[in-house]
């Protein structure tokens, strides 16, 4: 890459403290001094879980989407099946879990596209991506107590059609990072059933 090959240097930690904890978030405070000198306070970092995505595939190659509704944002929308890793739990089997759990479809060949900071600059976790092929639906979905989901099954064409014109409603941009993983992957392979699964 162009540019100088020096290391940057880090900032260094003064103070940190907490303003806010619960089961989802922590709000931590932070004095830092920057290599020029200056000092930053307060500095907001906020440390979430882990979380995890996953582009499944269906044996008859439909892409399984899930649409609900987004406080937030105060939006519906369709988005890939997602949600976040528990302590101590594997990032794989998170994935499974979350997939199963939204969609009620599992079992399949899956393969892991790596993991995102979905935004370095104020949240502390990372985003693992997987593509799930040859999925098979195994039990009725399961809706955790924030959730109220609709499963979509929508045919690798038109779904593809769909996220190039803007119809279809996939707005997260950590999802899409992960159709961008999904597409270099797939580009990269020799296998047939994923090469036709470039975007």
């Amino acid at each position: 890459m162009p540019g100088s090959t020096e290391a940057i240097e880090p900032w260094r930690l003064i103070e940190s403290t907490y303003s806010y904890r619960d089961r989802w978030l922590s709000l931590r405070s932070d004095s830092v001094r920057l290599p020029n000198g200056n000092v930053l306070s307060p500095y907001h970092v906020i440390e979430v879980a882990d979380w995890v995505n996953v582009v499944a595939i269906s044996g008859s190659c439909h892409m399984l989407l899930v649409e609900q509704y987004r406080h937030a944002v105060t939006r519906t929308l369709l988005e890939i099946p997602a949600g976040h890793v528990e302590p101590e739990e594997d990032v794989e089997a998170a994935a499974r879990r979350e997939l199963l759990e939204e969609t009620g479809y599992g079992g399949g060949t899956w393969h892991a596209l790596g993991a995102l900071h979905p935004a370095a600059s104020r949240f502390t976790n990372q985003v693992h991506a997987f593509l799930a092929v040859g999925v098979t639906r195994l039990a009725p979905p399961v809706e955790a107590e924030s959730e109220n989901l609709r499963l979509h099954e929508i045919p690798w064409p038109a779904f593809v059609t769909g996220l190039q014109s803007g119809a279809l409603r996939l707005r997260e941009a950590n999802q899409m990072s992960t159709l961008l993983l999904v597409h270099l992957f797939a580009s990269r392979s020799a296998d047939p059933a994923i090469r036709r699964l470039i975007l």
